[in-house]
């Protein structure tokens, strides 16, 4: 397991090597930076001469080397429009980002997992179709069509939540909804395939024969082995809503870490870029690496593949 948990660890330090690279090159492609320092106003000079002062001239190659040794050490620079350390302007949103995930997550598992549970108890039936078409929803529409579809019926027409900001509880409920909701199919159906393979074993059928209640075989048998694949799936999909978050709080207005995203691109605030698509990346290989790391104590054959 420590072997394997290793050569885990090393992928993921690789893959931020490639992420932090790939993200320094096409950032210095989109932007250049002196000109983002300078100004729109700023006279070539005054560009030539931010170039020469920042060390803009020196070849790509150096100033990623010379970023990457910063940042290992903490340092991600300091934002061209706040001039402020990037580091602080991100913690100051990240907050927001984490509560709308996690309320994303949460939402997608109390929607997918009793649903799932029902329709893998009942087949073929009336509520095993409903999961089915809500799954089927929750992938078809995209995240932002959801999303101004809810802001329609339950701002505008209803007036019950608040269609813009992040100050209280109630603004993150319909940004929560909308991401959680297009993940909660594939929790769905991964719960749901997994309670049917669990409900038709051996030591279900041997539980139900020994005259243990239905309620007790499928929550305190079936459930417990069915439930363990979502978890790690679940931590995978909590990365994604990270993500994902770029599109609902630019939508929705609201002051987290997305919102900066969108805010530092249209500006040209190029440290404040990479290292939000850095730390969001960082934040996904964590993430994939602990569903793994679960996978193969679960299950010893990953480890020795």
């Amino acid at each position: 397991m420590l072997s394997y948990a290793l050569r885990r660890m090393v992928i993921g330090v690789l893959v931020m090597f490639v992420v932090s690279g790939i993200t320094f090159t096409l950032t210095n492609a989109a932007i250049d930076p002196a000109r983002a320092i300078a100004g729109e106003g700023a006279t070539s000079d005054d560009v030539e001469a931010i170039r020469k002062s920042y060390g803009f001239d020196r070849p790509l190659a150096a100033r990623y080397v010379a970023w990457l040794g910063q940042a290992l050490q903490g340092d991600l620079g300091t934002s061209y429009r706040q001039r402020r350390p990037v580091v602080d302007v991100i913690l100051e949103r990240l907050p927001v980002t984490l509560k709308l995930g996690g309320l994303a997550l949460a939402f997608a598992l109390v929607l997918s997992i009793p649903l799932a549970i029902a329709a893998a108890l009942r087949p073929n039936s009336w509520i095993d179709r409903l999961a089915l078409l809500l799954a089927l929803f929750g992938q078809a529409m995209p995240t932002f069509w959801f999303a101004l579809l809810g802001i329609v019926i339950f701002s505008v027409n209803l007036r019950w939540l608040p269609a813009s900001g992040s100050a209280t509880t109630a603004h993150f409920i319909l940004p929560a909804v909308a991401l959680g909701y297009y993940a909660a199919p594939t929790l769905m159906r991964l719960m749901r395939a997994g309670m049917i393979d669990v409900l038709a074993s051996d030591y279900i059928r041997t539980a139900r024969a020994k005259g243990l209640s239905e309620a007790r075989v499928v929550l305190k048998h079936a459930l417990r082995n069915a439930v363990l694949p979502v978890v790690s799936v679940a931590a995978v999909q909590f990365g994604f809503m990270l993500g994902g978050s770029v599109v609902i709080e630019t939508i929705f207005a609201m002051q987290g870490v997305g919102y900066l995203a969108w805010e530092s691109i249209s500006l040209s605030d190029l440290p404040v870029t990479q290292a939000i698509v850095l730390m969001i990346s960082l934040i996904y290989i964590v993430l994939t690496l602990s569903a793994d790391l679960l996978n193969a104590w679960l299950d010893p054959r990953i480890r020795m593949g």
